[in-house]
């Protein structure tokens, strides 16, 4: 096609996209985008990062769906290409999940209906998985241990283990969909031929909906009884629901005695589902039920430090502290922010600063600051380090006091607007000279003493609260 059309036909797309999504999700994610080319029926879009990408799939899939093939027809296929931003030149190649085209409704297939006995053959199975959800991408921490280690093991051994049913609950953006969907991918890599499904707690009612309008519901309960892991997410979404509770009672019961994996995510734990069948929440309850966790601040920088070395961004780390302190909520709202601040940098032509990272958060993020005292400081210092808060006013040249004297006094500098003979009068009655060294050590320990600086990222983890 020539370099015109297929633009123009991007164009048009972009047209329609941007009529119906706000103005901010289309200028940070869709006009980035650039057709490269459509030929044999494939689109091939240059897309800034990985990120764009992530955020297109999981929330504008509906949209794709009807765009694409309007300007394009019915048997599109998508291909990002990555641009590496630190090298304009290079460039990755990703398909795109079917699910971002025109997919089909699933068909239940009708065959050999004269020998009820006689196994069904379906036809090969579309996943319905993300191809950049992979375990790789996602980072552990002490708010998803549980359920990580729960969800590698279930793709080692799928069916065949004690955490069967898995169900993940936790709120909204904390990575319970990346994980399960990491669990599928490691499945299919490893057991390619095994049948494998992702999908929402709301497909499968629309499924099932149609399903009982077209008098198909044995089809329907029959092809998910072929499913060898089933991945549903949302579960919460059946809440209500009597008739597709009990059809899906039987699903589960069947899966579960054949020794095929179910995987489940919620937003809340099973004791606090309400208009649910209690025999279905009986079951929910017989493998390993985790929660996910919030993110705390050491896998929040992690998270924020991957995102911006993968993009080829350039942020000081001064940056990524300020982003991974005030931003507490969920990933997805960090993803967000550096999105945000590629923009703004992009389009303003500045570097990404403190100063344009407090207007993106006080723009698009919920920032609750929690009033740090000296007091409350001396509190998770001496808590942490085991020892009586009256102790750091002592006249001792005890290493463990010095320490905990020292770090306090780091703190309180960092974290309050007391002069510095203020902290000193407060913490023993020292002068200001005493707490400038105090502060001095500090910072040039901790970047030699791994143990100090792990010291020091607990105790202001405890201090944030």
């Amino acid at each position: 096609m020539g370099s015109e059309q297929h633009v123009q036909l991007w164009d048009q797309c972009l047209t329609i996209i941007k009529d119906n999504i706000n103005e901010e999700a289309f200028d940070s994610l869709f006009k980035p985008i650039a057709s490269l080319g459509f030929d044999d029926n494939v689109l091939t879009l240059l897309v800034p990062s990985y990120f764009v990408i992530e955020q297109i799939e999981e929330h504008y899939l509906n949209l794709l769906k009807k765009v694409l093939p309007r300007i394009y027809g019915a048997n599109v296929k998508l291909v990002y290409r990555v641009q590496i931003v630190r090298n304009p030149q290079a460039t990755v190649d990703l398909s795109a999940t079917t699910k971002s085209t025109a997919v089909k409704n699933t068909q239940y297939p009708i065959t050999d209906l004269l020998d009820p006995f006689k196994q069904r053959v379906y036809d090969e199975l579309d996943p319905r998985l993300n191809p950049i959800y992979t375990f790789e991408s996602y980072y552990q921490g002490a708010s998803n241990m549980l359920a990580r280690t729960a969800a590698e093991s279930i793709a080692a051994n799928p069916g065949r283990n004690t955490f069967n049913p898995l169900f993940l609950f936790g709120e909204s953006g904390v990575g319970k969909t990346h994980l399960i969907q990491a669990i599928g991918l490691r499945i299919k890599e490893n057991m390619p031929a095994t049948r494998v499904l992702y999908l929402s707690a709301h497909d499968f009612l629309v499924q099932y909906t149609d399903a009982v309008r077209n008098n198909r519901v044995n089809d329907f309960i029959s092809f998910y009884q072929s499913i060898d892991v089933l991945l549903m997410d949302d579960i919460q979404e059946f809440a209500g629901k009597t008739q597709t509770q009990n059809t899906f009672f039987h699903i589960f019961n069947h899966l579960h005695q054949s020794n095929k994996q179910l995987v489940l995510t919620c937003d809340r734990p099973p004791v606090e589902l309400v208009g649910m069948v209690s025999r279905l929440l009986t079951r929910f309850k017989w493998g390993l039920t985790a929660e996910v966790e919030r993110p705390d601040y050491k896998l929040r920088y992690d998270i924020l430090m991957s995102k911006v070395h993968r993009d080829g961004l350039s942020i000081s780390e001064e940056v990524i502290d300020y982003i991974a302190r005030n931003v507490t909520d969920n990933v997805r709202d960090l993803e967000g922010v550096i999105v945000s601040l590629m923009v703004r940098s992009s389009v303003l032509k500045k570097e990404i600063s403190i100063e344009m990272a407090d207007q993106v958060l006080a723009a698009n993020v919920k920032m609750i600051q929690k009033q740090i005292t000296i007091d409350s400081i001396k509190e998770a210092v001496c808590g942490y380090y085991g020892l009586d808060v009256s102790r750091l006013l002592e006249r001792t040249r005890k290493r463990e006091v010095v320490v905990a004297r020292q770090m306090s006094m780091y703190l309180a500098k960092k974290y309050t607007s007391l002069s510095l003979a203020g902290i000193g009068d407060i913490l023993g009655k020292k002068d200001h000279a005493t707490v400038l060294h105090a502060c001095k050590t500090i910072s040039e320990q901790v970047g030699v003493d791994k143990k100090l600086r792990s010291d020091l990222e607990e105790i202001e983890q405890r201090i944030q609260g």
